[in-house]
């Protein structure tokens, strides 16, 4: 794949959130189940080879829209009777892997309680770790933080929705990088001057490793 990605800043990925519900005819509801799918698959790709052993999955989800990423599975979960915890080791300790929908794209400034100890759970963790379009405690444009909770924080995975933001850039090169955004309109690419790659099949994501990114920032769309 020879795509050029292009990187979208904070102000431009909430802009291209406001145009999908505009332009794209969706709702806030039915933008999140598609997030929420886009997820699911790529989790589905790193439990490969074996994707159909007996798995635990621990869900972190804050109180912002990137949680509704995450309480879209778990709304469906807690309908099929799965069991939820309330303190944090029942929930990670048992976990083959763990999804982090603390904070999405517009989160900034440090981190209040009482989400310390949850990134410092993921810090510490060996569990391998996929990231909803910003590692939580990151900054969108500038990556992890210089001190504090959040500095020693690396996902294994990021699954960036509709495009990647800058922080990518920040990623060890071991961590895997999907993209989830099949359903942006061509409309909206041509406004944004994105260039996503192919979709295959039925997937809701791809793969990006490998692949040319932009890092010029947007913010005058």
């Amino acid at each position: 794949m020879t795509a050029t990605i292009k990187m979208l800043s904070a102000a431009a990925a909430s802009q291209l959130d406001r145009d999908l519900m505009s332009f794209g005819a969706f709702s806030i509801d039915q933008l999140m189940e598609l997030a929420g799918l886009s997820v699911a698959q790529a989790l589905y790709k790193l439990q490969q080879p074996d994707p159909d052993r007996k798995t635990n999955i621990a869900i972190l989800c804050g109180t912002g829209n990137n949680a509704g990423d995450g309480l879209r599975l778990c709304t469906q979960l807690e309908a099929l009777g799965v069991p939820f915890k309330n303190q944090l080791a029942e929930v990670i300790d048992p976990a083959n892997y763990i999804i982090d929908a603390l904070f999405g794209f517009n989160f900034s400034g440090p981190v209040r309680e009482p989400f310390p100890c949850v990134i410092e759970a993921m810090e510490k963790t060996l569990k391998p770790i996929l990231s909803v379009d910003v590692p939580s405690s990151w900054d969108v444009d500038n990556g992890p933080p210089n001190k504090g909770v959040g500095k020693d924080f690396y996902p294994t995975a990021l699954i960036s929705l509709t495009a990647p933001k800058p922080c990518f850039k920040f990623l060890p090169k071991t961590s895997r990088h999907f993209l989830g955004g099949r359903f942006v309109s061509p409309d909206i690419l041509k406004k944004y001057g994105l260039e996503l790659p192919k979709y295959p099949g039925y997937e809701q994501v791809v793969e990006i490793t490998g692949l040319e990114l932009n890092n010029t920032r947007d913010d005058e769309n």
